[in-house]
């Protein structure tokens, strides 16, 4: 493989692998292997073995010298930290955000609430949690502070493992959860902060995993 095509092969195989991760395809406590990984993606073992490191890095494997990598995925305390810190972010962000911010965000929020119904009435879960995370994203961003969406795109992807790891869940609570994210939605356009930040805590509560 020419050295300009290595980056995109390496990228391919880290998104492939990462995602199957999240998705729960490759589950927390199996091992996964180089050889086999780079057979599945008709790749050559290099950009699969630089792919692994890089997960390594960010915690979702442990690598095992001629054994292959563990998943490792997500403690229940990893789960439950995931929840309180979103709730910071996403209760603080809201609470400062002015009258003109909390009215540019209702329409967005409202219309992305109608979209993760529909898509998750016709099964697809891929794209309501990409919606559900962009939603939740929505109120941090409502204060205008970057650091604060650069923090919490930096969750992001505990909280897609966090999502798919309850995909049963998130189908037989379909409407409890859109109904939790109509409120949501109206409690921050009413700017009603301590009503949000209740309404979430009990949202994440009562989800587990923090949606």
């Amino acid at each position: 493989m020419a050295p300009t095509e290595e980056p995109s092969a390496s990228q391919r195989a880290y998104r492939l692998i990462r995602d199957g991760v999240l998705q729960g395809t490759y589950a927390p406590g199996s091992m996964i292997g180089e050889a086999s990984l780079a057979k599945e993606f008709e790749l050559s073992r290099t950009p699969v073995r630089l792919a692994l490191g890089r997960l390594q890095q960010e915690g979702w494997i442990e690598i095992f010298p001629k054994r292959g990598a563990l998943v490792r995925g997500l403690s229940d305390k990893q789960v439950a930290e995931l929840a309180d810190t979103r709730l910071l972010l996403e209760s603080a962000s809201v609470a400062d955000a002015s009258q003109a911010q909390r009215e540019q965000l209702t329409q967005r929020q409202i219309a992305s609430i109608d979209q993760q119904d529909a898509t998750l009435a016709a099964g697809g879960l891929k794209e309501f949690v990409e919606l559900t995370i962009a939603f939740h994203r929505g109120f941090v961003e409502a204060a205008g502070n970057s650091v604060r969406v650069e923090l919490y795109d930096h969750l992001a992807d505990r909280h897609r493992f966090a999502l798919f790891a309850t995909s049963e869940d998130l189908v037989t609570r379909r409407e409890e959860i859109i109904a939790e994210h109509q409120d949501l939605a109206r409690l921050m356009r009413d700017g009603d902060s301590a009503g949000f930040k209740e309404c979430l805590r009990k949202h994440v509560s009562d989800n587990g995993s923090g949606r």
